[in-house]
This record gives C-alpha cells, sequence and structure tokens, in this order.
C-alpha cells in the first residue's frame, strides 16, 4: 500500500529541511572559519608550539602581572605557562633542564648556565640602569667603611647572579681577589633574613631587597653597580625553543619592548601595579621603580664583546672551572632577523 503525502506538505518538509540546513551551515562558518584560523597560525613558519613556558624573578616582573604576551598568543592558539624563580641562576638551571623556554636575568647567569653545558641562546638584551639599584651593603654602625675593609669579612651574595659580578668589580677596584673575602652564597630572601638579623658582615643584592633594607634597617651603601661597566641583562631562551619557533620569540620581545616602553614613560603607574604583587609601600617602590629600566635592545658584537669579558673574569678569578666563549651561545644573523622585532632591531 503506497502512502503519498499531499503535495503541499511534501513542499513544506523541504522547505524547514532547507531552512535548517542553511541555519546549519550559517552557524558553522564562524566556528570552522576561527579553527582554521588557529590552525593556519599554529601551522605559520616560525610557530610549531601550542604552548610557551614564560619564566619571572619573583622581584616583581610587570609583563607577567599585565598578561600582555599571554592576550598577544591565544588568538594564534599558543598557551602561557609562567613559573616564578627567586633570581636569575635557579631560571637558568629550570631553562637548562628543559622547565622553561625563556626568561629573563641579569649579565652573570647565562655565563655560569654556559660553563655547565647549557645549551641556551642570548635573544635580547635588557637597557643597563644607572645601577643604584643593585648594591654592596653593610650596617649602619658597621666597622667596614670602604669595599677594601671586606677583606677576610663575611660578604653574603647569590652565587652566579648579576651581585656576584658586582662584587668581582668593586673588590678588583680596590686591589682585593674574590678569595680575599668569605664568600656565602644564599638566596636574597635568606640573605635579607640574616642581613637584618646582623648574622653577616655585608650582603650584595639588588631592588627591591637593597631599597628594603635601606628603608627598614638604614643600610649603607659601600659601592653601587654605578659606572661599572654592566650589561643591564639579557632576555634567554632554550636554544632549541628559538630556533625552531623564532615567529613566537619574536612576538614575547615585542610585547615586552611595548610594555617596557609604556613603564617607563608612567612610572606611577608601575608602582599601582607592582604594590599589591611585592606587598611594598608605594613609597618604598616608587624608589624602586625609578631606578629600573624596563625596555630591551638587539643582541649586537659589542654586547658579545662586553659579555665575553665578563665571562673572561669569571675564570681568571677561578669562579668557573672552564673558559667560556659566549659566541657559542650566540644566534646567526638570519636568526636574530627573525626573532628581533622591528621596533627594537635599529637601537
Amino acid at each position: 500500500m503506497k502512502f503519498n503525502l499531499p503535495r503541499r506538505t511534501v513542499l513544506q518538509k523541504f522547505v524547514q529541511y532547507s531552512v535548517s540546513a542553511l541555519a546549519l551551515v550559517t552557524l558553522s562558518v564562524p566556528i570552522s572559519s576561527q579553527i582554521v584560523e588557529a590552525q593556519n597560525a599554529t601551522n605559520k613558519t616560525g610557530i610549531k608550539t601550542k604552548v610557551v613556558r614564560l619564566a619571572y624573578q619573583t622581584s616583581g616582573d610587570i609583563v607577567k602581572i599585565k598578561g600582555v604576551v599571554d592576550k598577544r598568543l591565544e588568538p594564534l592558539g599558543i598557551k602561557v605557562e609562567w613559573s616564578p624563580f627567586p633570581a636569575g641562576p635557579q631560571l637558568m638551571e629550570a631553562m637548562n633542564a628543559n622547565r622553561v623556554d625563556i626568561g629573563s636575568v641579569g649579565e652573570t647567569p647565562p655565563i655560569f648556565a654556559q660553563a655547565a653545558g647549557a645549551q641556551l641562546a642570548y635573544i635580547a638584551g635588557r637597557k643597563p640602569s644607572s645601577g643604584e639599584g643593585s648594591a654592596i651593603v653593610v650596617q649602619p654602625d658597621s666597622p667596614i667603611k670602604t669595599v677594601k675593609d671586606l677583606k677576610g669579612k663575611k660578604v653574603v651574595f647569590q652565587k652566579g647572579s648579576a651581585s656576584h659580578y658586582l662584587l668581582l668589580r668593586a673588590l678588583g677596584e680596590v686591589g682585593l681577589k674574590f678569595s680575599d673575602i668569605q664568600a656565602v652564597s644564599l638566596t636574597p630572601a635568606e640573605a635579607r633574613d640574616a642581613f637584618i638579623q646582623k648574622k653577616i658582615d655585608a650582603w650584595v643584592a639588588w631592588d627591591p631587597f637593597i631599597a628594603v633594607v635601606q628603608k627598614t634597617a638604614n643600610a649603607r651603601v659601600l659601592r653601587n653597580a654605578s659606572r661599572i661597566a654592566t650589561q643591564g641583562g639579557f632576555y634567554m631562551a632554550r636554544r632549541s625553543f628559538a630556533v625552531e619557533n623564532p615567529e613566537v620569540v619574536r612576538i614575547v620581545l615585542e610585547e615586552v619592548d611595548k610594555l617596557g616602553e609604556w613603564a617607563e614613560s608612567n612610572p606611577d603607574e608601575v608602582v599601582k601595579i607592582l604594590a599589591p604583587e611585592l606587598k611594598l609601600d608605594p613609597a618604598l617602590l616608587s624608589v624602586v621603580v625609578r631606578r629600573r629600566t624596563f625596555r630591551i635592545r638587539p643582541i649586537n658584537s659589542s654586547l658579545v664583546a662586553e659579555q665575553q669579558r665578563i665571562a673572561d673574569l669569571f675564570y681568571k678569578e677561578g669562579v668557573i672551572p672552564k673558559q667560556v666563549a659566549i659566541k657559542e651561545s650566540v644566534l646567526s644573523s638570519q636568526q636574530y632577523a627573525a626573532i628581533t622585532p622591528q621596533r627594537i632591531s635599529k637601537k
């Protein structure tokens, strides 16, 4: 027995089906476009990862707090994972162990990391400061009046950090060797407590730690980093990550410098951003911010040459076990062209 629908009913069903199908296609177009766009971005030359692991130091990092890199990479389907570290040496150790991809440190940690065999790459330099934010400090009533008086004294610093280099240079200025002091390596937080409790003779550190003890313990500065040829530090990356993901590295550096330009023009706003994170008095934090720099600069031959002089000094003083060739952690000119944002390439 045949079952025939009336012609009008069949036409209605056809129209309903057509409308429903059209609606489904219309709804799926934006979703499909977004998926394709994300896939195309991920497959783009210079992007071979879906996760970038960024490291930051707990002394305050506005790039992490503001989330500018996270926002820039999200449309490309790339997730950002952040890891905190008390100082540069620990950050470099984590990078060497393949736990982080990119991080910012002083001039010294990369040298120690390279001496330990780490496969790292210098991807950008940090703009150097006036040097007031790094110093050798003693108690206000300490009998130590000059750097020369540190001979035989217990001096605390973070081994392999920028403070290590500051101490080495300051000692050399007055004719002392590294072996002339009692060197003790502690993290900044541990050293701060020891200094406040008057358990050590002198401490070498950086802001905000120096600013804190200057205000709370009336710490006296023996020598700051002013007029000592320092590099200002570097942004470092795992070499393989930088080589395989130049576009990701370029985006990270571009966002760092854009935010840095804003920060240097808006120090009061930076204080507001950092205050909740560091839990410091805004007046004290204002001093810290104004002693810092936030912008970056490209890697060039003069930066590499100066970094080599620092490495040679550490070897000469017997601080590192072997000579280090900085050029082995430098990328090719073509690779730097791929990772260096245009906004800093001509600095």
